[in-house]
């Protein structure tokens, strides 16, 4: 089994925390060898960190905001999986195993694999306890990229048909779905009309056309906050 991927690391911030704190490097790497566990830790190591040359391993992390006097979340830049959440919100596999009702072995798979397998209450339960923002929730449960054909679907075709696709995977009213879909389809189009009618031809159009569906999950929330502040649940 390969070794997880080290949650993305705010080297600037760390740095930032130790300095307001007096603290030397020699004092981290000591406070983290002997009050958390960590005896390989050296200075040369926390100045790596700090340099961003490299990045702490999860449980290092959590070490290392211990020794800081600070959260986890304030040591990483913005989560991205699963795992990363987890991390930010200083959980261990078996909390989050156990507040879902997963088994913590199925658990971890999942924080592996970056794939959710869960019934709706257990995704419900999992946004609750992280404390995901409804973009996150759709990410980290695997949605994004099922949403993101779903909407290059309805940009480009007829978008009422995509409302109930769309629907099952982001919950939220019927209104704001149907609003968002129907702005997309008309930014798309605009897009394409704008491009064709400076002569370009089909070739151009194309290339506005794309560079707008490549962001179209970007776009898509966009539009959703712009009408409300969604939240999952």
């Amino acid at each position: 089994m390969t070794a997880p991927t080290p949650p993305p690391f705010n080297a600037p911030a760390a740095r930032r925390l130790r300095a307001a704190l007096g603290m030397a490097p020699e004092h981290v790497a000591h406070g983290m060898r002997i009050s958390y566990g960590h005896p390989h830790i050296t200075p040369d190591d926390v100045r790596a960190w700090e340099r961003g040359a490299a990045a702490p391993s999860g449980s290092e992390l959590t070490a290392l905001a211990g020794v800081l006097w600070c959260s986890p979340a304030e040591l990483i830049g913005r989560p991205r999986t699963l795992r990363e959440h987890r991390i930010a919100r200083c959980l261990a596999p078996e909390d989050v195993a156990r507040a879902v009702g997963h088994d913590v072995h199925a658990y971890l798979r999942m924080e592996e694999t970056d794939t959710w397998r869960g019934t709706e209450r257990q995704a419900g339960a999992l946004a609750e306890l992280l404390g995901l923002t409804l973009p996150d929730f759709v990410s980290v449960t695997g949605r994004d990229a099922k949403l993101g054909g779903l909407l290059r679907s309805a940009a480009t075709t007829r978008w009422q048909a995509y409302v109930r696709p769309v629907a099952k995977l982001v919950p939220l009213d019927r209104r704001f779905l149907e609003a968002a879909l129907q702005r997309l389809h008309e930014d798309y189009q605009g897009h394409m009309a704008a491009t064709l009618s400076w002569g370009g031809g089909r070739g151009d159009a194309g290339g506005a056309g794309q560079e707008f569906l490549d962001r179209i999950v970007e776009h898509f929330w966009a539009k959703l906050q712009d009408d409300t502040g969604p939240e999952p649940g």
